[in-house]
């Protein structure tokens, strides 16, 4: 018994609980001492769609959108023959990129911001999880793991970026951004789409703000349409690339890294075919759609 007449605890349980104190302090100090060493200057930038994901991701944002009754059956079929000709006949289209801004700012004109981002951590799961190029995550990580910052660049709305961002433990990400009022979407971009010059442009503006070095930083995309940012780094990378950036990257030696399967076909005659297959799939699902969905 104590002095004061309580019961001390067995020996025993005190010796255990000070030798788990002692293998908690210690697991701890293992676990600093396994973080890899921050690299403050050195950053790396991956586009999104085709680089980070399979297609598309405002894509797949669409469909869930769709999913919960934004826009119509008809729309959606719009929007899938933007993604095969985005994933089969090679890149991406001006128009198609236009037309894209006007149809995406239209769907979510009155909805709220938050409304957009809840949905959009549901989509990623649904949709875009199951997308992700595992060669270009384990890029990503190779280097956090050197303690580097990862940002994610891309034309596709902010919103969707930072949720892709953050499921797969990158630091951020830059996209284009929507105008809201009060919290509700006004249906008009802040500036232009985050596209071709202006990925160089935030990705200069966010190297001076976070006293980054660029010739020690690295880029990562599949289009042509980023040689304005792959240009911009120390290390560039072309990823799935589309015929302009893999002539391009041959003819200055960067790295290039292909992690599709059964799309290494390069002539002409060959792209035709895997077009001629996508399309003929578009014109099963519509007529399968047509059937048994009333307009």
């Amino acid at each position: 018994m104590s002095p004061g007449g309580q019961r001390r605890p067995p020996r025993n349980l005190m010796s255990r609980s000070f030798l788990a104190g002692q293998a908690a302090a210690a697991s701890a100090e293992v676990e600093r001492a396994l973080e890899p060493a921050a690299d403050p200057s050195a950053a790396a930038f991956f586009d999104v769609d085709n680089t980070i994901m399979q297609g598309a991701s405002i894509f797949h944002f669409a469909r869930g959108l769709h999913r919960r009754k934004f826009f119509t059956s008809r729309d959606l079929l719009g929007l899938m023959w933007k993604q095969i000709y985005f994933q089969h006949l090679g890149g991406e289209h001006p128009d198609h990129i236009a037309d894209a801004r006007s149809s995406a700012l239209a769907f979510v004109r009155g909805h709220r911001v938050d409304e957009l981002r809840a949905i959009g951590e549901e989509v990623f799961d649904e949709y875009m999880a199951d997308r992700i190029w595992p060669g270009t995550r384990a890029l990503a990580q190779w280097h956090l793991d050197r303690g580097q910052r990862v940002w994610l660049i891309t034309a596709a709305p902010v919103e969707i970026a930072e949720v892709i961002a953050r499921r797969l433990g990158l630091t951020g990400a830059l996209g284009t951004v929507a105008e809201s009022t009060d919290g509700v979407y006004t249906g008009r971009l802040v500036g232009e789409l985050l596209h071709g010059e202006g990925k160089a442009i935030a990705i200069r503006e966010l190297a001076e703000r976070e006293g980054l070095d660029l010739s020690r930083c690295y880029a990562y995309s599949d289009s042509g349409n980023d040689l304005p940012m792959l240009s911009l780094v120390g290390h560039p990378c072309a990823v799935n690339p589309d015929a302009r950036l893999r002539a391009h990257a041959k003819a200055e030696g960067w790295l290039v890294r292909d992690y599709r399967t059964g799309r290494r076909l390069t002539i002409g005659a060959s792209r035709l075919v895997i077009g001629a297959l996508a399309l003929w799939g578009a014109i099963a699902l519509v007529r399968r759609v047509v059937r048994n969905r009333p307009w």
